[in-house]
């Protein structure tokens, strides 16, 4: 590999994680500040939902005030808004395999944009099929399609194999950032940390190279 060539970064995450939603900041910054390639992979990441959710104020109980409050914080600090459904946690499978049916149609980036936004911006609840269509539909592709092909399990397993590739390379949480297949930066880390690494990455590069015969 060309230590001239860009970088790829592939992050596994999960559109119901609120990490995973800052994350979408840090690639931005990587993308612009590095011109890395991001590659977006999905991560079931509570396959244990019910189909209809958990409530909100379950999730609330689980964690101590002041990791909610942290979590605010870096929407905050990343100048993003935070506003989950007030009343519902989705079982994400259904937008998870939406999303990848969206990238048979070139559309993944923006599929995954904008359902992140219905949830995380607009409080609306992405297991509802309502709401999936009208996600698809403002990324200019046929609603009715989309339905009928997640509904019939087309990509149910692209969504899995996904998650236990990650699983193996041993990423139990999201996001996950994997620089160039070589450097596992688990958390939306800070910038700093990200320059870091695409440094670190750089060096590997360079030492391969020096290490090449001829």
């Amino acid at each position: 590999m060309s230590t001239d060539e860009p970088i790829t970064v592939t992050i596994w995450s999960d559109v119901v994680c609120p990490f995973c939603n800052v994350a979408r900041e840090r690639a931005a910054w990587l993308s612009r500040e590095a011109g890395v390639r991001i590659e977006w992979l999905p991560f079931d990441l509570h396959p244990e939902y019910p189909p209809e959710g958990i409530a909100r104020e379950d999730l609330m109980r689980r964690y101590p005030a002041s990791m909610h409050e942290a979590v605010e914080g870096m929407h905050a600090d990343a100048q993003m808004v935070y506003n989950p459904h007030p009343e519902t946690v989705p079982n994400t499978r259904t937008a998870l395999e939406l999303i990848e049916w969206g990238r048979t149609k070139e559309a993944h980036d923006a599929l995954h944009e904008r359902v992140m936004d219905a949830y995380w911006t607009e409080g609306r609840d992405i297991g509802d099929w309502e709401v999936l269509r009208a996600c698809v539909a403002d990324v200019g592709l046929d609603p009715a399609e989309a339905e009928a092909m997640v509904s019939s399990g087309a990509f149910a397993a692209s969504v899995s194999a996904s998650t236990q590739t990650a699983q193996r390379l041993g990423i139990s949480g999201v996001p996950a950032f994997v620089f160039d297949q070589r450097l596992l930066v688990s958390g939306a880390q800070p910038h700093e940390v990200l320059e870091k690494a695409i440094e670190q990455v750089g060096r590997m590069r360079a030492d391969e190279a020096a290490a090449a015969p001829g």
